[in-house]
């Protein structure tokens, strides 16, 4: 799958420097518009899943699908892209998550007419297309691989993970308006009476939207790299795996994607529920803090993490990337003995030793994890020739995407036993990440 022929543009014909950046322009662009719609769902799905009446087990369940469905699709997609073209299967794939998200959205009034089984299938059927669906970031990593240069290649690899972090920050509080009574009271008199118009689905229709405005995107302004295309294959899902770990370059870098979504899921799971167990903190400020940590990973992945590894070297900046997540678990963990008095005096009392430290957390956190993903990202470039960055980056993807599946289930079941488990335990995690980069 891998080899040491680094996949650059002079591969074909060589694009302009302005040419470059209005198609990595787009490509980003698309990732952002397409993970916007993900996001909006994000505020809805808790109360969507309680709705049907069922245990809190299926939220976790539900959450966990996503990935699960992403886990399976990316290495696929991956390859298909290398054989049949980017801009197909981003098309396809932002298409069929439109679709997906409208059925998520009548999921309710279909289980209100076949009976809450039947719903409940439909709302994780559509969950899983979704989460397929999002497997198209391999084939939009490979899609910015073809078009730079391996010396901008970390700083445009970097943008596509600030879109990602746009779209986590300004996804959810559009989520939350769109399920606000006002907006679904207006949307309700605009709508035909045949459209379910309810919280759970202007949200979900909201994000369908935004994936079919992707797919005109894409179909109207990108266009296919010029690049060696890989022939066609039979090659199987696990056959895929088996090849990436047998590569002596590429499979350290999938076992460090899979070791560092496992060890992150400990923050994305349970930084919620901690902040209100031990900080009193309620849902206004929880997700004031997750908009501080996604704002500082625009900066760090779009602007910092480039800039930083034409200067130090990708796999330094993996490095400390790694050492910055490690002490930002460990210091989440201890967080709880700064306590909840306030530094001043006479002040503002929210000021409190605990709110520094989680400040210093998310700045390292968000740091750390970007460093990592956009460094890793870069590297698995590097080793891929031009014919399969599609099949590598799918499979790297994938194995980020099953850390992240089986990862809250574990964070959950270690937070209940003791709550700094799974903080310390993402941490250990790390350290074989640290030994894997060690040349």
């Amino acid at each position: 799958m891998a080899s040491s022929q680094a996949a650059t543009s002079k591969q074909a014909t060589t694009p302009s420097t302005s040419e470059t950046r209005r198609r990595v322009a787009v490509v980003v662009g698309i990732v952002f518009i397409d993970l916007l719609g993900f996001g909006i769902i994000i505020p809805i799905l808790p109360f969507y899943v309680r709705s049907f009446g069922v245990s809190d087990v299926f939220i976790g369940l539900l959450a966990a699908s996503y990935s699960l469905a992403q886990f399976t699709a990316a290495p696929i997609l991956g390859r298909i892209s290398d054989e049949r073209g980017r801009r197909p299967v981003l098309m396809l794939s932002v298409g069929v998550a439109g679709l997906a998200w409208i059925v998520f959205g009548v999921a309710a009034e279909i289980g209100a007419t076949l009976g809450v089984t039947f719903g409940l299938v439909v709302l994780f059927g559509a969950r899983l297309l979704a989460g397929a669906a999002g497997g198209n970031i391999a084939a939009a990593q490979a899609y910015i691989a073809d078009v730079t240069t391996p010396e901008d290649r970390t700083g445009a690899l970097g943008l596509v993970g600030a879109a990602f972090g746009l779209g986590f920050v300004f996804g959810p509080a559009i989520g939350g308006l769109l399920a606000s009574d006002t907006v679904v009271s207006i949307t309700r008199a605009v709508f035909p009476s045949f459209i379910p118009v309810t919280v759970f689905s202007v949200p979900s229709f909201a994000a369908a939207g935004f994936s079919f405005l992707a797919l005109v995107m894409a179909a109207v302004v990108l266009e296919e790299p010029d690049r060696i295309r890989a022939p066609p294959r039979r090659v199987t899902f696990v056959a895929q795996f088996q090849t990436a770990l047998a590569d002596r370059q590429l499979s350290p870098l999938v076992i460090a994607f899979f070791l560092t979504s496992l060890a992150f899921t400990g923050i994305t799971v349970m930084f919620v529920p901690f902040m209100a167990d031990f900080f009193g903190y309620g849902a206004t400020e929880a997700a004031m803090f997750l908009a501080y940590i996604g704002a500082l990973g625009i900066i760090n992945q779009g602007v910092l993490i480039g800039r930083l590894s034409r200067v130090f070297g990708v796999r330094r900046v993996v490095k400390a990337g790694v050492l910055s997540l490690f002490l930002a678990l460990v210091l989440l963990a201890a967080s709880p003995l700064a306590g909840t008095t306030s530094l001043f005096t006479s002040g503002p009392g929210w000021v409190t030793g605990g709110f520094v430290v989680l400040l210093v957390f998310g700045a390292l956190a968000s740091f750390g994890n970007g460093a990592i993903t956009v460094g890793l990202t870069a590297l698995v470039s590097e080793g891929a020739s031009g014919e399969t960055q599609g099949a590598a980056f799918g499979v790297t993807q994938g194995a980020g995407s099953l850390g992240r599946t089986i990862g809250p289930p574990l964070a959950a079941a270690a937070y209940v036993l003791t709550y700094w488990s799974p903080f310390i335990s993402g941490a250990l995690l790390l350290m074989p990440v640290a030994i894997l980069l060690r040349k």
